[in-house]
């Protein structure tokens, strides 16, 4: 996938199940996903893949050897886009699975939405031997990828743990090692002399009208950084819990220190980054192959970090987002489109080889001991930055519930925090205006 279309996705995430919401009762597949209708056991025959962009062309490469090592089954992997491919899911799943893909790349901002709106429309893969597999990613990614039941319905693929990215140049004039930071108040207590040595640059970057989408990739992961969301795995509201509360509360404090830089309109933080206006990129592991393919001249100036904990003490790796493959359980192929599942995203020469490609970073933790990992990085003055990231992923983060209801809950969330950024508003005030309002949209209780 592209690298700034993985960002796109999650602030527009939501949308298509949004708008089916707003019409009306959706219709739900007829099929439980475990037995299927006549020939869903079927592991021979041509299955197709639903995926986009880049990610579609890596798994296009896999596509040769798995064909070799299984032979009778052909596979058709097509590049639907971004977004078109959630529409077209989503369109396919109200139909009772008519005109889906046998394979689908689905994200974990859609992945809890089409389980509860559409129960039966993807294959219970628990059913197929998935739980074998459930030790083998990063810690925190299964309970995303179950149902209520406990069933996977879904592997896997891709992970992203939060890495804390930071101008070593910029720090090394004001006498600050970030490498010390502890927590985020750490990084408050240097605010003054970071600007004092570097006049005319922010630490984070956020659009603050939030215009034209919303930008919560920063506080979300503040949250995540806690064990919080939007939602707790139960699917009730947390909106307005503490740890949100402290969440927003450190962009307020941030932002009254004078550390925020506004990165407005579409194009959002890299042009502002391009500039050298910014000075830290709290972002997951994507970025290190964006910044060191679209900003070549920052070279040696960048590093990375494990992110500060938000409370003393508290954890300091998050998964703030992954990709999965699933199975309709329309298929009439499910047991071979489970086999190609099974080969991509359960082996380490799988993963690495779409991951060199150009692909995704692997949810799988086998994969990290590959030499890959260790290899310095020139562009962050040396650093094996794979794994920094791989050790992040091992460490594994708390599960996040994006529920079926994320775009709803990410439209209030952005208005709380424009409110705050804006207009100076409390931040548990907004925060627990928006729980409320949440709750009277969507019926769910408050945590």
């Amino acid at each position: 996938m592209s690298h700034l279309s993985r960002r796109d996705l999650l602030r527009a995430s939501g949308a298509g199940l949004l708008a089916l919401t707003a019409g009306g009762t959706l219709a739900a597949c007829g099929d439980s996903g475990s037995g299927g209708a006549s020939g869903g056991d079927a592991d021979t025959g041509n299955i197709t893949v639903w995926s986009w962009a880049t990610a579609a062309e890596a798994l296009r490469g896999i596509v040769p050897a798995f064909q070799k090592d299984n032979p009778g089954i052909t596979v058709d992997v097509q590049d639907i886009g971004e977004p078109a491919i959630w529409d077209k899911i989503t369109v396919g799943l109200a139909a009772g699975g008519q005109g889906l893909g046998d394979v689908l790349h689905i994200g974990c901002d859609y992945l809890p939405g089409y389980q509860e709106k559409f129960p039966g429309g993807l294959a219970d893969l628990s059913a197929l031997g998935a739980d074998a597999h459930k030790d083998k990613f990063a810690k925190g990614l299964w309970p995303v990828v179950s149902g209520k039941d406990g069933h996977a319905y879904a592997l896997p693929w891709e992970v992203n743990p939060l890495g804390f990215f930071y101008r070593k140049d910029y720090f090394d004039k004001a006498g600050i090692d970030p490498e010390s930071f502890a927590t985020w108040d750490d990084l408050l207590a240097v605010a003054d002399r970071f600007k004092a040595a570097n006049p005319g640059v922010a630490l984070i970057g956020i659009n603050r009208a939030a215009n034209p989408t919303p930008d919560l990739d920063f506080v979300q992961a503040l949250m995540q950084l806690q064990g919080a969301f939007y939602f707790d795995l139960q699917g009730k509201i947390t909106v307005g819990s503490e740890a949100a509360v402290r969440a927003l509360t450190i962009v307020k404090r941030l932002d009254e220190a004078g550390l925020i830089g506004d990165t407005p309109g579409v194009q959002s933080w890299p042009p502002v980054m391009k500039a050298g206006k910014l000075a830290v990129a709290a972002m997951p592991a994507w970025v290190a192959h964006y910044l060191e393919k679209k900003i070549p001249d920052q070279s040696g100036n960048w590093r990375l970090t494990k992110p500060p904990a938000v409370t003393p003490g508290g954890k300091r790796t998050a998964l703030v987002n992954s990709t999965h493959l699933a199975v309709a359980a329309s298929s009439p192929r499910r047991r071979a489109a489970w086999k190609f599942v099974e080969y991509t995203v359960t082996r380490p020469a799988s993963v690495n080889a779409m991951f060199n490609a150009g692909g995704v970073f692997p949810a799988l933790t086998e994969a990290y001991t590959d030499p890959l990992y260790a290899e310095p990085s020139a562009y962050y003055g040396g650093q094996p930055v794979l794994r920094t990231f791989a050790d992040l992923a091992t460490e594994g983060g708390f599960p996040t519930n994006y529920s079926g209801d994320y775009a709803r809950a990410l439209k209030l969330v952005s208005d709380a925090q424009v409110k705050v950024l804006l207009k100076g508003a409390d931040p548990a005030t907004v925060l627990q205006d928006a729980a409320k309002q949440l709750a009277q949209q969507t019926g769910r209780g408050i945590a």
